[in-house]
């Protein structure tokens, strides 16, 4: 596999795209990075992405692959010498990818709410989101990751979101380390590995890319 063409089209902030930078990290595998503008989007993307149009987008060998977490099965699946992301038990499997999809939906969709919406919405939002956080904190239990004992398919989706918590707790003035201490914890545990902490964004960045995305969006 060394003289794969491995070309991920990306945006910095995107935590579906940060996914796949730490899955190509654990795999330690090579590729172009290259950045998309969402406001223009070039034609490599239109034509890599025509039916979503959206990023990431792995194109391995010419061929695309779309969509972030069937991108990191991918990667697994094609890279599976080393640093396993999915189990090899079915039934591991498909609890990995049900919490995963729970990370989509919950984490994703509602923390949107929270930068999207004011009053009672926004109050509504943070609630839900709080209480997602604390079922995910009961999945891992006392677990160092989602799967055991190495990093696998539930931290790759998740962790990205971290680097977005900051921008979440300022706009929507909370604290989610007061009432989620053991994830905050098992995150800044995760961020001790490279292919993590590479792969991440400052949230002060991010914050601030949300902050212009709330005025592009007329929120501000």
């Amino acid at each position: 596999m060394a003289d794969d063409q491995v070309t991920l089209l990306d945006l910095w902030a995107s935590p579906f795209g940060m996914r796949v930078r730490i899955a190509l990290a654990e795999k330690a595998v090579k590729y172009e990075y290259s950045e998309q503008d969402l406001w223009n989007k070039g034609d490599l993307l239109l034509q890599m992405n025509p039916v979503h149009k959206k990023i990431p987008v792995l194109v391995h060998d010419g061929k695309p692959i779309c969509e972030s977490l069937i991108i990191v099965q991918y990667i697994d699946e094609v890279w599976n010498d080393k640093a396993p992301l999915l189990s090899s038990d079915p039934y591991e499997r498909a609890q990995s990818r049900f919490w995963a999809d729970f990370v989509d939906k919950k984490i994703h969709d509602v923390g949107r709410k929270i930068w999207t919406t004011k009053g009672e919405d926004q109050e509504a939002a943070k609630k839900d989101f709080i209480d997602s956080l604390k079922l995910l904190e009961g999945e891992l239990g006392d677990k160092p990751y989602f799967g055991g004992d190495t990093l696998g398919y539930v931290d790759v989706a998740l962790l990205p979101f971290y680097c977005w918590f900051y921008a979440y707790e300022t706009i929507g003035n909370f604290n989610i380390e007061a009432d989620c201490p053991k994830l905050i914890a098992y995150c800044k545990r995760c961020l001790e590995k490279e292919s993590v902490s590479k792969s991440v964004k400052d949230p002060q960045k991010v914050y601030d890319f949300v902050v212009m995305l709330r005025k592009k969006f007329g929120l501000e």
